[in-house]
């Protein structure tokens, strides 16, 4: 199979054959070893100070979501989220059930956030502001810039869903002032999903270190002390942390900026490719991780996406809810080539002789 989904990814052959491997007793000296480098390569890479913290939990990115709210935000806060998909809305529902005080940036499907829309919200007393900056149920990359301004203006502590834009995207950490970012493995990180990343800076640190326990599986102090020595409060999943550092050191070796061109190339080539297809791209605001394509006429999303699984061996991503007819996304992220491109757009334009795209 030919996997253009937007995780899990497809991953490098040298990645996949360490998950072959036996998985190790991890309470040793030697993997807190790989986890203090898998700490100081994500920092690196994010451009977070020295005295910024990872906590790496082994759960999916709404496990991070999810212990990134009930350890940096109580009923003393007022949130403001962005909603403008179903990762946007998670937040939301999250807010909701930890009783965190909130409102919501409500934005059409493939809508961007723009400053208009943030001027109401100036003066509102908000405490911290929450953003799935990949939205990739719609496509839409939120401007980081804009948000990151608003949010030194007004003294608000921003907290940024990074998990389909790293490394996909240049995120600076520092420059952008963020105080708790989230990454996934299963995206560009591209080794399999089971491992979610919290970047903490100071602030968030002192949120930590202050917030009553809500959970202890997801007790963030507790994970952070125990980072100190490389480990963590409970058994992770060992074998991808290993990959991690594979991988890491990939990137590492190639620099990350050239990895972020690198996948902004693949997108760029997808794109063009496509040009004289009967498809329009969803958003106008587009990053590098995915392509959202709306189907014309009595065309149907679905039925491309089954067809492109079980007659042609290649995995794209579907949509839910009120698009699931109308909209597929195309993944540029993983060990993808230009020549999967062609084999991609090559099945697409085989869907239009036979009728199904029109």
């Amino acid at each position: 199979m030919l996997n253009f989904s937007v995780g899990p990814v497809q991953m490098d052959e040298s990645i996949l054959s360490i998950g072959a491997e036996q998985v190790p007793y991890f309470r040793t000296s030697e993997f807190s070893a790989i986890m203090q480098e898998n700490e100081r390569l994500i920092l690196s890479f994010c451009n977070a100070s020295s005295d910024c913290r990872c906590v790496f939990l082994t759960g999916s990115g709404t496990a991070s979501m999810e212990a990134a709210l009930s350890n940096l935000l109580s009923k003393e806060d007022k949130v403001l989220v962005v909603d403008g998909g179903s990762f946007g809305h998670r937040f939301v529902q999250l807010c909701q059930i930890f009783e965190i005080p909130h409102e919501t940036i409500s934005l059409e499907p493939g809508c961007p956030l723009t400053a208009e829309k943030l001027e109401p919200y100036a003066d509102g007393g908000y405490t911290a502001f929450l953003v799935n900056l990949n939205e990739t149920s719609t496509g839409v990359l939120y401007d980081l810039d804009l948000i990151s301004g608003f949010c030194a203006e007004h003294g608000i502590f921003l907290l940024v869903d990074a998990i389909s834009a790293f490394l996909a995207e240049s995120i600076d950490f520092e420059k952008h002032k963020i105080g708790a970012m989230l990454i996934g493995s299963q995206k560009a990180l591209a080794v399999p999903p089971g491992l979610s990343i919290i970047v903490l800076s100071e602030e968030a640190q002192d949120r930590v270190a202050r917030a009553t326990p809500r959970s202890l599986y997801f007790n963030l102090a507790m994970a952070l002390k125990d980072g100190e020595r490389g480990q963590t409060p409970f058994t992770p999943v060992v074998g991808v942390l290993i990959q991690l550092n594979a991988r890491l050191r990939q990137i590492d070796s190639i620099g990350v900026e050239a990895e972020t061109a690198r996948i902004a190339a693949q997108a760029q080539d997808f794109r063009k490719k496509i040009a004289n297809l009967p498809l329009t791209v969803f958003t106008e605001s587009l990053g590098n991780t995915v392509t959202p394509l709306e189907v014309s006429g009595s065309s149907s999303a679905k039925d491309v996406f089954s067809i492109l699984k079980d007659e042609y061996g290649i995995w794209v991503c579907p949509n839910g809810g009120s698009l699931a007819e109308k909209v597929f996304r195309v993944g540029h992220i993983g060990n993808l080539t230009f020549s999967d491109n062609d084999a991609l757009v090559s099945a697409m334009e085989d869907l239009v002789k036979k009728g199904i795209l029109r």
